[in-house]
């Protein structure tokens, strides 16, 4: 699986995946099961680089004493929204607003999505950002930002 970035704005960015073959509807379910689960975990705060205590501490984290105020005490990194994932002949994608969440979240999206083509559905690219020159983008409705002005919808 090849794994590209175009540009990236965190507050709308298209997610790219292309598949070997047209994906069954399995296939599609196993993809989106993944999204979803990334999105939710990043909905909850998941993926708050501030707050890796276990990470920080090691390998042996026995009896590690975990201190839920410094948890409490970094800035919160969310994930806003999500849009619905779309197919177009062997591509797939989703669009994203990932909020505050850190760049934590992009390294367990692709670990995720690295095992399942392997296991499961064959990918042969995953592109975080940009378009598709023969699939055009259009503004998403659910943007906080738009991404050529930088402005805040009303």
């Amino acid at each position: 699986m090849e794994i590209r970035f175009r540009e990236f704005n965190p507050f709308d960015v298209w997610i790219w995946v292309e598949f070997s073959t047209v994906p069954s509807y399995m296939e599609q379910q196993y993809i989106e099961e993944v999204f979803d689960s990334w999105f939710y975990l990043g909905k909850l705060g998941g993926f708050n680089a501030e707050n890796l205590q276990v990470t920080d501490t090691g390998i042996d984290i026995s009896y590690l004493e975990y201190k839920v105020e410094s948890a409490d005490d970094s800035l919160m990194a969310l994930m806003h929204n999500m849009g619905e994932f779309e197919y177009q002949g062997t591509w797939g994608r989703c669009w994203f607003d990932l909020g505050t969440s850190d760049a934590i979240a992009l390294d367990v999206l692709i670990n995720a999505l690295l095992r399942l083509s392997q296991e499961y559905v064959e990918i042969q690219q995953l592109i975080i950002g940009g378009e598709n020159e023969d699939w055009p983008l259009q503004k998403h409705d659910r943007a906080v930002f738009d991404s050529s002005a930088n402005e805040i919808y009303e």
